[in-house]
């Protein structure tokens, strides 16, 4: 399971595979439904490591996109561990915690999803499990070997998310943030958008390394510095690049404005992943990776 780097925390989801057209009618749980799925999670996931018992096992009840949950710096595990790190209880033993809407309904602003990312058919509920350096790495490594084989939720607790979030789940798993990620890099090759992964995993797992996607016939861009640079180029200078062939005007115009929706498509899918995306221009005779270095 994905570790935090600064303190004994190790981050998952519970991921909800939703029927087609059946969107999950509350976004976050009243606190007793919040409290009964963390008492249930926390039993779950002790069937896989016991010495989950021992930890305090955070969780938010509320579902997100799994691309809100794949973010530079794990941006939501991180709200939730700034969420904890307030709860009272500290050196009382280990604690169910969970956070959902408050008593009037209203959802608190760290645990509200983002609108534009709703509608998906994979919603997932972050957790996290804090204590001791020795207890997490030994849950870590169990998890992280059992989860992506093993890792179904008990049909009660599938039972609860499905009634208390108001949603038709037809499957319901537990999955490390790395699970997590290779699920979402399978989904993005099947999609057509395979090339675009490494540099959402440079992201995530090397933020301060550079990462280019340069192969035609995809838009040349480079991740550097937390955000992405991709090349905006004149028309003549994007036909010297992508169109060597001779074809007639009006093809390469149909193929022109199709790069320019697949520029389009890229920009979309990494700012859901919360990274920063800007339009290089690129002049006609300039070289376009000397304009995306600069």
């Amino acid at each position: 399971m994905t570790r935090s780097t600064t303190s004994p925390v190790v981050m998952g989801v519970m991921a909800l595979e939703l029927a087609a057209g059946r969107m999950p009618q509350q976004a976050a749980l009243p606190a007793a439904e919040a409290s009964a799925l963390a008492e249930k999670l926390g039993r779950d996931l002790a069937t896989h490591a016991p010495q989950v018992r021992d930890l305090d096992l955070v969780l938010a009840a509320a579902h997100f996109d799994p691309a809100e949950a794949l973010r530079p710096g794990w941006s939501l595990h991180q709200r939730l561990r700034e969420l904890h790190q307030r709860a009272p209880g500290r050196g009382e033993g280990a604690r169910l915690i969970a956070f959902g809407a408050d008593d009037t309904g209203d959802i608190p602003m760290p645990l509200q999803a983002e609108e534009g990312l709703r509608g998906g058919l994979l919603r997932v509920v972050p957790f996290l499990l804090v204590g001791d350096d020795h207890t997490v790495a030994a849950v870590d490594e169990r998890l992280e070997s059992v989860l992506l084989e093993t890792g179904m939720a008990q049909a009660d607790t599938a039972l609860l998310a499905q009634t208390a979030f108001g949603a038709q789940v037809e499957h319901a798993r537990y999955m490390t943030l790395n699970d997590l990620a290779a699920m979402t890099a399978m989904q993005y090759e099947h999609g057509g958008l395979g090339a675009l992964w490494p540099v959402i995993e440079t992201a995530l797992m090397a933020p301060g390394e550079e990462q280019w996607l340069d192969a035609v016939p995809e838009p040349l861009l480079r991740y550097a510095n937390g955000e992405v640079h991709i090349a905006l180029f004149e028309p003549m200078a994007w036909r010297a690049r992508y169109a060597t062939q001779e074809a007639t005007d009006e093809r390469l115009e149909r193929a022109y404005q199709h790069f320019q929706a697949r520029q389009q498509q890229i920009a979309a899918v990494l700012e859901s992943h919360g990274i920063p995306v800007t339009f290089a221009h690129c002049p006609g005779k300039a070289d376009p990776r000397t304009s995306l270095s600069a």
